[in-house]
C-alpha cells in the first residue's frame, strides 16, 4: 500500500499520536513484518529521532518524553490557516509575540513545497489587516501563565488596577480567558469579592501561580457571562421622520443599512431604529433641510438638550489674541 518512505512517515506519525505503540501493531498498520519495523525505526533513529523501544514480550517504541516534531506536511488549507493565525497575533493585542510569529512564518514557509509557499507569499502582499483603536495590548508572557493555571485548575494572584480605583492584590480562581472587542479577560471566582468577576489582562501585573488548586466548571459559557455584565441592555427608540427633500436628493447622504427611505407628502419619510439618540439627532441637523420628528418623543428633547449645549458654547468667552490656552509644561 505504501512505498518505503511513507511507511517510515506513518511510523512517526503513530509514534507522535501515541504516548506507545506496540511492534505487532506497527506491523499490523503498516502490513509489514515486526522486523521490517524494526528497520524503519532504526531508520528513524539514524536520522536523529529519538525513538526508544522496549523488548521482549509485547514489546513497544515510543519517542523520548518531550520530543515532539511540526506536521511534515500541510494541505492548502492548513497552510492558509497557519499563516492567517500568525499574522493576526498583534491584532489581538499580542505585539510582544510578533517577532515569534514572524520566525514561525519563515519556518513555515521554508517547510512548505513551492505552489504552498507560492500561496503564503501571496497573502502576506495581499492581505492588509487594520488594528481597531479598541484592542488593548497585553502581556504575551501573562497570558501564558494565566492559560497554564487555567489549564491545572491552579489559583492565581496578581494586582489589579481599575480605572478610578486604587490598586488591590487579588486571589481569583479563573475558569476561562476570553477575547472580546479587542480585550482579553479573565473570568473568575475572586477570593476578595466572594463572587464571580470578570478582569481585564492588560489592567493585571504581578501575577503568581499558587500551588492552590479549585474545581472547574466543565459546562460554564464565560463569554455569554462576559456579554451579559459588560453589555448593559439599551432601549431601542423606533424613529419615523418627515424630511422636507425628495428621495433622490438623500442618496449618498443617508446610510440605506437598517434604514427606510420612501417619498411621502412632497418629501420624504425616514424610518429607521436606534439604540441611542444623540448621534442621530446631530445626523438630521447636518442635513441641512427642514425635518419633523413624529416619534419618538425622546427624539424632540434630544434636540433640546443640544440646544443648551450650543448656547452654552456659543455665549462661552472666546480666547483673544494675546491668550493662550496653553499653561505649561
Amino acid at each position: 500500500m505504501y512505498d518505503p518512505s511513507m511507511r517510515v512517515l506513518t511510523v512517526l506519525e503513530l509514534l507522535q499520536a501515541h504516548e506507545e505503540v506496540s511492534g505487532a501493531e506497527l506491523a499490523r498498520r503498516l502490513e509489514v513484518s515486526p522486523r521490517t519495523v524494526q528497520r524503519y525505526v532504526a531508520r528513524l533513529q539514524d536520522l536523529g529521532i529519538p525513538v526508544e523501544g522496549r523488548r521482549g514480550v509485547g514489546g513497544a517504541y515510543r519517542l523520548k518524553a518531550g520530543f515532539r516534531l511540526p506536521p511534515l506536511m500541510f494541505t492548502p488549507e492548513e497552510a492558509l490557516a497557519a499563516a492567517l493565525g500568525l499574522r493576526t497575533l498583534r491584532h489581538l493585542g499580542l505585539h510582544a509575540l510578533a517577532p515569534a510569529a514572524q520566525a514561525a512564518s519563515a519556518k513555515l514557509s521554508r517547510s512548505l513545497p513551492h505552489d504552498l509557499r507560492a500561496d503564503m507569499l501571496a497573502l502576506e502582499g495581499s492581505v492588509q489587516f487594520d488594528t481597531g483603536p479598541w484592542v488593548a495590548p497585553t502581556d504575551a508572557q501573562l497570558l501564558a501563565a494565566l492559560l497554564r493555571a487555567v489549564r491545572d485548575a491552579c489559583t492565581v494572584t496578581f494586582t489589579y488596577a481599575a480605572p478610578d480605583a486604587p490598586e488591590t492584590r487579588r486571589d481569583a480562581d479563573v475558569h476561562r480567558v476570553v477575547h472580546l472587542e479587542g480585550r482579553w479577560y479573565a473570568v473568575a471566582h475572586c477570593h476578595l469579592r466572594g463572587a464571580r468577576r470578570s478582569f481585564r489582562l492588560d489592567r493585571m501585573s504581578a501575577l503568581t501561580v499558587q500551588d492552590r488548586h479549585f474545581t472547574k466548571e466543565p459546562d460554564f459559557d464565560a463569554a455569554a457571562y462576559l456579554r451579559s455584565t459588560l453589555r448593559a441592555p439599551k432601549p431601542t427608540y423606533a424613529i419615523s421622520v418627515w424630511l422636507d427633500c425628495l428621495p433622490e436628493d438623500m442618496r449618498g447622504r443617508v446610510s440605506t443599512w437598517g434604514t427606510e427611505v420612501r417619498p411621502d407628502a412632497h418629501g420624504t419619510r425616514l424610518t429607521t431604529t436606534r439604540e441611542g439618540l444623540g448621534g442621530f439627532a446631530a445626523f438630521l441637523l447636518g442635513l441641512d433641510c427642514d425635518f419633523r420628528v413624529d416619534s419618538p418623543p425622546e427624539l424632540r428633547a434630544e434636540f433640546a438638550r443640544l440646544a443648551e449645549r450650543c448656547a452654552a458654547h456659543a455665549s462661552a468667552t472666546q480666547p483673544g489674541p494675546t491668550d493662550s490656552a496653553y499653561t505649561g509644561a
